[in-house]
């Protein structure tokens, strides 16, 4: 595991502005994901019909002019990426620079490592979501129901990055860094990394909260030992992009996809 040399005790005045940032970012950002997705969660559970009788689209079209909607999808990647430069800029502010988190140069190592990741998490992850549908909680998700655009799967693929992006080095790099800045444990700091990213899937079902938490374990466990953000970044972005484009190719072909 990655060891980092004992930092400098931060004083009450510090430690409690520390605790401001980490809650003002997380309300920026995904923690109010997860609280709305807790919401949604509920309101399915309350409302007549099981969870598999509901529909949750991922990438929907925001406009029927063809230009509108794309300016809607880019504007939810930019607040994406906006959400991510926030988060590394309070680190580079308190002398975190992205190297130090594992956004160093890529190396080859990098993707072989995200491209394992992703089939680690990708396919147990798409047999859950079918078995969790089956039992009937889990909602029918659909990553993409754009309209057919010229620019529907460069879209696609900018998503499935810009959520990548913005997940990992808020979930993982930032969170843990803070987290352990306050003096919290590396398993402290693990769960409830996990249980963020668990958090922020619930409007899909439970089955998408477990399975994202199990995500959340497993990549936060491997930046912790090995203090390289960029495997996550690449496999989060694969196994998005291989969702959302799947979906496309598949949708209607097969009887297996919900």
């Amino acid at each position: 595991m990655r060891v980092d040399p004992p930092p400098t005790p931060l004083s009450e005045r510090d430690r409690l502005g520390l605790r401001v940032e980490i809650a003002i970012v997380l309300l920026v950002t995904f923690g109010l994901s997860g609280i709305s997705a807790g919401l949604s969660l509920l309101d399915s559970a309350l409302s007549p019909g099981s969870l598999g009788g509901r529909t949750v689209a991922l990438n929907a079209s925001r406009s029927n002019n063809s230009f509108l909607d794309l300016m809607f999808q880019l504007v939810g990647i930019t607040r994406l990426l906006a959400w991510a430069a926030l988060g590394l800029y309070l680190l580079w502010r308190s002398g975190i620079g992205p190297k130090l988190i594992g956004l160093a140069r890529i190396r080859r190592a990098d993707v072989l490592a995200g491209c394992v990741l992703a089939a680690v998490i990708g396919l147990p992850g798409l047999a859950l979501y079918l078995v969790a549908h089956a039992m009937g909680v889990s909602v029918t998700i659909v990553p993409s129901s754009l309209s057919e655009h010229w620019w529907r799967l460069p879209v696609l693929v900018l998503s499935a990055c810009a959520n990548s992006v913005a997940e990992e080095v808020l979930v993982v790099g930032y969170l843990i860094t803070r987290l352990r800045r306050l003096g919290w444990s590396e398993n402290s700091s693990l769960a409830a990394s996990a249980l963020l990213r668990g958090s922020y899937h619930l409007y899909q079902g439970l089955g998408g909260g477990l399975g994202n938490i199990v995500m959340g374990v497993i990549f936060g466990r491997y930046w912790q030992r090995t203090g390289r953000l960029w495997p996550l970044v690449l496999a989060h972005a694969l196994i998005d992009a291989v969702a959302y484009i799947g979906y496309n190719v598949l949708r209607g072909r097969v009887g297996w996809l919900p």
